[in-house]
């Protein structure tokens, strides 16, 4: 049962017609407004997460693809009107484990992603009419792991809003460092991007989570980055993105970056 898996006495998601979630959904709102996140701490139950690792970890160790590239923050070859050389084109690298949905079919972690009081929720807290699962196996929920020396560089992401959820923190560092609104759609704002990537920028924070929040930014314009995990225990996190429009597919070239494989 969800029960078990999620703490849904403090974040009662699956009742939200009740006064408590209206109560939860508006204070999440507020938050997603003021700050371009929130964050459920306990979101996932301590046995729950003890369970979703022991599922994990044979398919991490025996299945996982090492993400290992040189990247721009926008994960793209080229920018136009910037030129190859432009500080905000800055070259850092990423290194992590990547597991796909397609790997963990019947896993604890794609049985929330799959479940629609999780889509229905994120999609009240974000003033949306509806948010759907991606029907791409591959992209839709994946579960990264971060060991001693690795770390997830500097980014924007595709999707406007990002869903994680972290199973396991690591001893030191693996912190989650953020630019609330660096850009927007009608400002890329290349300098400020470039300031931020030198460690110029006095509006950069740092969020030290603790294992089993749920933490939803703004992530399409919110730069963000996972700082250098150090010592024995990896970082290990589920990222589950959902869309507001059914059957969105990433391109092959997009597998094949991500993932090492386009099927």
């Amino acid at each position: 049962m969800m029960q078990d898996i999620l703490d849904l006495d403090r974040y009662p998601i699956d009742q939200p017609q009740s006064a408590s979630c209206r109560a939860l959904v508006a204070a999440c709102a507020a938050a997603l407004a003021r700050d371009g996140m929130f964050n459920l701490a306990g979101f996932l139950r301590p046995g729950a997460r003890e369970v979703a690792i022991a599922e994990l970890r044979p398919v991490i160790d025996r299945s996982s693809f090492t993400h290992r590239r040189m990247h721009n923050i926008y994960f793209k070859k080229e920018i136009a009107g910037l030129a190859p050389d432009h500080p905000a084109l800055r070259q850092v690298e990423t290194i992590n484990h990547t597991i796909c949905g397609d790997q963990i079919p019947h896993s604890l972690i794609k049985r929330i992603y799959d479940w629609p009081a999780m889509a229905a929720f994120l999609a009240q807290t974000m003033e949306k009419p509806a948010l759907f699962p991606m029907a791409d196996q591959l992209a839709g929920a994946n579960v990264m792991e971060y060991r001693d020396g690795e770390a997830l560089n500097w980014h924007f992401d595709r999707s406007e809003f990002t869903t994680t959820l972290l199973l396991q923190a690591a001893e030191q560092g693996g912190e989650f460092e953020y630019r609330t609104d660096l850009r927007s759609s009608s400002d890329p704002n290349y300098a400020g991007v470039a300031a931020l990537l030198e460690g110029r920028d006095p509006q950069a924070r740092t969020l030290k989570l603790s294992a089993g929040t749920l933490n939803v930014f703004k992530g399409v314009n919110t730069a963000h980055k996972v700082t250098t995990v150090r010592g024995p225990t990896p970082r290990i996190i589920a990222v589950l993105s959902y869309y507001e429009h059914p059957g969105l597919m990433f391109t092959p070239e997009e597998r094949m970056g991500f993932y090492g494989r386009a099927n």
